[in-house]
């Protein structure tokens, strides 16, 4: 039955959910509010340890409490709102930003009365939450990158320290954690100083040869910078094997998730570097598609998906629903007829970081993919391309999960049409420099 609720001041308000609750989180107290007449005392606040968790859940099943509402702030949710889950309570779980837009004023009542009435009423809408299964490998996932971003940071002073020896390794080679860098590296620390020696322990692959890396090499040792330098570099493998170890995890918790296939994929059709094909494996049997066959995106992206995500895309209706999700869909601002701005929202998504990153690298793809978006960049510039570009294949990944499709590239364009756009641009440029263009075999005999 729906009834009508009404405020002091307000008018009726439909009740959507009647047995709802409001939780007002903090570091050391919640706060907790019920309906009136579900409690002589419909709000209390209990403490963070474990058992005062468990009282409150109990207080809110005496108190036949079916939803609750709480907002995300910071990691304080997280104890309460599994235990609320496992307890059968539908948790609503609210960005805090929404809460501020809603109209109305709250100065009379306590923050967990406020968000107790909106979800009553029905005003508040769940954040999404992937299953706790994928959250498991998410949290190792965001951790991994923490890693990894912490021995960059090392790698950056032992930069710092070769520059105030003017000890330019990190210039003479393409990569100072490569074979040949690492090498050197090593024996820095272990005592040597003799440009030349050093240089001797160049990699036959390396593209420079022993007298430029020899010349680079010379510098001031300087005891303090040896110093930072023997430890960076000592921070940076450290990060690095737990880097390792966590990825490892990684593999073993992922293979936990419900796949939907048990089938190996198809033979790469991507070329240049191929991806880690136990991952490859691993992401094909979790989305039953491979998302690694579409242009720029990596197992990383993909990893991020299974993650960010997880395997089942249903709490989003349609693309526009998941690209809106990820703040990639333009935010229209409309006034008097007049658009004021288009621009994306500023959400911190880290899938959609992913695939902007993934976007970035189709300027290098020879594809129809490539193509576009080597057309929206000249039409949009970089930073309008990359955000488009993430939009398509948001979508693109979406429609491939939701419907068991294969990534097929003729799709996204008439090869005929591109070759004639391709041909109509070049005779334009060779127009403009007094050229004329031929085919090649244009003087062939038949």
């Amino acid at each position: 039955m729906i009834t009508c609720l009404r405020r002091p001041g307000r008018q009726a308000q439909t009740v959507i959910h009647p047995d709802a609750a409001g939780i007002d989180l903090a570091a050391e107290v919640h706060y907790v509010a019920v309906p009136a007449d579900r409690d002589p005392q419909p709000v209390r606040n209990f403490g963070t340890t474990t058992d005062q968790l468990i009282v409150l859940a109990d207080w809110l099943q005496k108190c036949q409490i079916r939803t609750v509402a709480m907002e995300s702030t910071g990691v304080y949710w997280i104890p309460l709102f599994e235990l609320l889950e496992a307890r059968g309570l539908e948790v609503c779980l609210v960005n805090a930003k929404h809460v501020r837009n809603v109209p109305g004023r709250k100065s009379d009542v306590q923050d967990c009365q406020w968000l107790q009435f909106l979800h009553t009423v029905g005003l508040l809408h769940a954040s999404f939450r992937p299953a706790i299964e994928v959250c498991v490998v998410r949290t190792l996932l965001r951790h991994r990158d923490s890693l990894v971003r912490a021995a960059s940071a090392h790698l950056w002073r032992l930069q710092k320290a070769l520059d105030q020896m003017k000890v330019l390794l990190h210039r003479a080679v393409t990569d100072i954690t490569g074979t040949t860098g690492l090498a050197i590296l090593d024996a820095i620390v272990a005592g040597e100083r003799d440009p030349q020696k050093l240089a001797a322990h160049r990699d036959h692959r390396c593209k420079e040869s022993v007298a430029e890396i020899a010349a680079a090499l010379k510098g001031d040792w300087k005891v303090e910078q040896l110093f930072t330098l023997r430890q960076s570099l000592a921070a940076w493998r450290f990060h690095h094997q737990l880097a390792d170890e966590c990825l490892m995890e990684i593999h073993r918790l992922a293979a936990g998730i419900e796949s939907r296939t048990e089938e190996a994929p198809p033979p790469p059709a991507k070329r240049g570097k191929q991806p880690d094909e136990v991952v490859r494996t691993l992401l094909f049997q979790k989305f039953g598609v491979d998302v690694t066959a579409v242009d720029g995106v990596n197992t990383h992206v993909g990893y991020t998906l299974l993650t960010e995500v997880g395997p089942n895309l249903d709490r989003f209706a349609s693309p526009e629903n998941f690209a809106s999700w990820l703040g990639l869909c333009p935010n229209n601002k409309v006034s008097g007829n007049h658009q004021l701005s288009v621009s994306t929202l500023p959400v911190s998504n880290r899938l959609a970081t992913a695939l902007r990153m993934a976007a970035q690298s189709l300027s290098r793809v020879e594809s129809p993919l490539g193509d576009w978006f080597r057309r929206m960049r000249a039409k949009l510039g970089p930073a309008g391309a990359v955000t488009a570009a993430a939009h398509k294949l948001a979508r693109i990944l979406y429609s491939m999960i939701k419907t068991g499709t294969a990534f097929d590239p003729t799709k996204l364009g008439n090869p005929v049409l591109t070759r004639q756009r391709k041909e109509r641009s070049l005779r334009k440029q060779a127009a403009l420099l007094s050229f004329s263009l031929q085919p090649a075999n244009a003087g062939a005999v038949s």
